[in-house]
């Protein structure tokens, strides 16, 4: 399991930073209060570094990945073009098999983007199995994903 001090993420040099990076969230309406606290962590750790950032709501998990390769082949020959995307979501277990299809879709979904794109897509999405995972994982102790996930973009466009 993930645990915040299990890693070296949040240890960033600034001095590889790239000017004028711009970072699309990309969020879901389902689980809004949840979804909502990740995207106010990236926007933290966007703040704090000077990214331009912005936001595009989708309803569910499963519209991320076609919202993201939407905006980047209508934005990428202008300077609207973002350097990486965050695809932001919360899918709670249910009582179906639903859970297990809408996680894996959006996971194969970006997983091709990530193959497809010449622009990071950075997994921001929570899997968890009722709402005590999802709001130990916004700030509780497995830290703050929404910030990882802001980070993770960062480290990205600059690898």
């Amino acid at each position: 399991m993930a645990t915040q001090g299990n890693s070296s993420l949040y240890h960033i040099d600034a001095g590889i930073l790239k000017e004028n990076a711009c970072v699309v969230l990309v969020k879901t309406e389902w689980n809004a209060a949840v979804v909502d606290a990740l995207e106010a962590g990236c926007k933290t750790v966007f703040d704090q570094y000077k990214i331009r950032y912005r936001t595009i709501v989708v309803p569910g998990a499963v519209e991320l990945p076609f919202a993201i390769k939407r905006h980047w082949e209508r934005n990428r020959d202008t300077a609207e073009a973002p350097d990486a995307f965050i695809a932001l979501g919360c899918v709670i277990r249910g009582d179906t098999p639903h859970f297990d299809y809408v996680c894996n879709s959006v996971t194969q979904g970006i997983l091709q983007l990530n193959l497809m794109l010449p622009v990071p897509t950075i997994f921001g999405v929570l899997t968890v199995n009722n709402e005590e995972q999802a709001q130990e994982r916004i700030g509780g102790k497995h830290g703050h994903k929404g910030e990882e996930a802001a980070i993770t973009a960062l480290k990205m466009i600059h690898s």
